[in-house]
């Protein structure tokens, strides 16, 4: 069976948008082999569409590795930039596995649009070590309805990425983490680079911007609205009323069929 998807990206974090009726029965390895980037159609992950009574609609993300994740920030908005593009109003709620999130459209120029989501309450912990085969490294957990660890760092480590995939992997986290390095560059700027469970190296992450713009202002190292800066853009966080708010751009790239 031929699978249609819409490819969508937020700050070169990209996703595949896929109608949930036509997920197969093993919708995780059918997930891996589509996002793969050589033998697939390549991306971070899927977004599985699905029908629901409490939002517009029902947002069941699969990572890249074929594992399931409770949110993506930047695959939410992706998921709004589809529905919106498809006549929906600029106003979308979505149900994740961390909750329902409320999108809404600030701009749209041609295939790119920007939204503002309300991410929900922040759980911040307290700080605690690691010790890893390179080292032991010092960081906050945070959770955005998904588990997250930020390093404060002064510079970026050549080998963040395999350190990421170790901490990663650490028994302190029983579900795995999503791995931030982040380098205070100014009272409302921070610069950050993303290892996230179940893909490995990001471009971006909008729960991963939140958590460590969250992760800054707790320990008074920026103040919000926090301007998050990475390879793939910049989003901005402000944190207001205990609730964050993620704002940032998305676009859809191309539509397709799949034949896998």
């Amino acid at each position: 069976m031929n699978v249609p998807f819409t490819k969508a990206s937020a700050c070169g974090n990209d996703f595949l948008i896929i109608d949930g009726a036509l997920a197969p029965v093993d919708v995780y390895e059918f997930s891996r082999r589509i996002c793969d980037r050589h033998n697939g159609v390549g991306a971070d992950g899927v977004e599985w569409l699905f029908p629901t009574q409490d939002a517009d609609m029902h947002a069941r993300l699969i990572n890249a590795d074929g594992s399931e994740a409770e949110i993506s920030g930047n695959g939410t908005r992706c998921v709004a930039t589809y529905l919106v593009s498809n006549g929906h109003a600029g106003k979308v709620a979505i149900r994740t596995g961390a909750g329902v999130k409320h999108c809404e459209l600030i701009a749209r120029e041609g295939h790119r649009y920007e939204f503002e989501m309300e991410m929900g309450k922040p759980q911040v912990g307290d700080d605690f070590s690691i010790k890893a085969a390179f080292g032991q490294v010092c960081g906050t957990p945070v959770s955005m309805g998904n588990p997250h660890y930020v390093l404060f760092v002064k510079d970026f480590p050549p080998d963040w990425q395999s350190q990421g995939a170790e901490i990663a992997r650490q028994r302190d986290f029983k579900d795995g983490v999503n791995v931030e390095f982040v380098r205070v560059t100014g009272p409302n700027d921070i610069e950050v680079r993303f290892y996230e469970r179940g893909v490995g190296e990001t471009q971006s992450s909008g729960t991963g911007s939140c958590a460590s713009a969250v992760a800054a202002i707790a320990a008074g190292r920026a103040g919000a609205p926090v301007k998050v800066h990475a390879p793939g853009g910049t989003q901005v966080v402000r944190w207001a009323g205990g609730n964050v708010f993620l704002r940032g751009p998305a676009q859809l790239v191309c539509q397709g069929e799949f034949l896998g």
